[in-house]
């Protein structure tokens, strides 16, 4: 529920800064030779020739940027407090010291979702550590599935928005696509006319083409090397939880058998 609030609200403020910066910043009439608006002064208003359309491209630039930022600074906080190495290494060196206590200080120190992930089976072996009725591997079973439990929570965290910044790069190249053509059409029924064409609409249409073919790369762009910047941080993420769990089962399962 909080996460498509969030993406609601993102999307309505990115298109209402849009609005004001294409007809506010980029439509001021000083960044017209005419008071017709058209013909550009500068590049604000050759932007502003590039139609409503433009307001969409800004609205998903804004959008872009803003998960990506969102991004950047959730797996920041997910990674914990200080490197994640050295923490597995004191981890596995509490483990076989049989310090299951001292491995928990040590997650709750790290913060990050390998030492939630972590802390989540300890804390599940030390509550079944006294518990004569049921051997190791009944143990261990159950650490496993305290595991699974909290990588369930904590791995839709790290892949959450992944699939917003995918579809913002698809969606731009096709709005930018879609501008280009009109802007095109535009540009076609002004040398359809009879007799000369006229220049301005002439450029205008071509101008309109041009800013939405680049507002719609832009977006595209940013939101692919994004994408696939944070899926590669995501997977290497993974990887590590998986294999820092996988280390604390052989571990804990040796410790059971002697």
């Amino acid at each position: 529920m909080k996460q498509s609030v969030f993406i609601t609200v993102v999307i309505v403020v990115a298109l209402v800064v849009s609005a004001f910066v294409f007809y506010g910043v980029f439509g001021n009439p000083a960044n017209f030779k005419t008071p017709e608006k058209n013909t550009p002064a500068n590049i604000m208003g050759a932007i502003y020739l590039g139609g409503p359309i433009v307001v969409a491209l800004l609205a998903l630039s804004i959008m872009v940027i803003t998960f990506t930022i969102e991004r950047q600074l959730s797996l920041s906080k997910a990674k914990g407090k200080g490197p994640i190495e050295p923490f597995l290494k004191k981890v596995q060196s509490n483990l076989i010291d049989g310090d299951i206590d001292g491995a928990i200080a040590e997650c709750d120190k790290q913060k990050g979702s390998i030492a939630n992930i972590l802390r989540q089976g300890l804390d599940r072996y030390q509550m079944l550590s006294s518990n004569a009725s049921m051997d190791s591997d009944e143990k261990l079973r159950e650490v496993q599935s305290a595991i699974e439990e909290a990588m369930m929570l904590e791995v839709p965290l790290l892949e959450r928005n992944l699939v917003v910044l995918s579809t913002i790069a698809s969606v731009s190249v096709l709005i930018g696509l879609f501008g280009t053509v009109v802007g095109m059409i535009r540009s076609f029924q002004a040398l359809a006319t009879a007799g000369t064409p006229n220049a301005a609409e002439l450029s205008a249409g071509i101008s309109e083409a041009l800013i939405n073919t680049a507002g719609g790369l832009f977006g595209a762009i940013v939101g692919t090397i994004s994408y696939n910047y944070f899926v590669t941080k995501v997977g290497n993420i993974t990887y590590m939880i998986d294999e820092a769990t996988y280390n604390m089962l052989q571990i804990l399962s040796m410790k059971g058998k002697k």
